[in-house]
């Protein structure tokens, strides 16, 4: 939640923030599994190679590169 629209995080970083620097899997499953998709926008968070990753909400990785685009964090070419 504290990831301002706009900006990402990769799962790694996520994962040092929260002191436990090798668990991006751990980081990536959570976002997963997070049932409240619209209050906690894990759609802001990406892989560290740049790759969107994956998507749990509606309409999967293409939903999660439009919220992106739309919050401007990618241009739609």
């Amino acid at each position: 939640m504290k990831i301002p629209s706009g900006e990402v995080r990769t799962y790694k970083q996520i994962a040092e923030s929260i002191g436990h620097p090798t668990s991006s899997r751990a980081v990536a499953n959570a976002c997963a599994k997070n049932p409240f998709i619209l209050t906690i926008p894990c759609h802001r968070v990406i892989r560290s190679d740049g790759s969107l990753g994956g998507y749990s909400g509606q309409g999967g990785v293409e939903t999660k590169m439009r919220l992106l685009i739309e919050e401007g964090v990618f241009t739609s070419d």
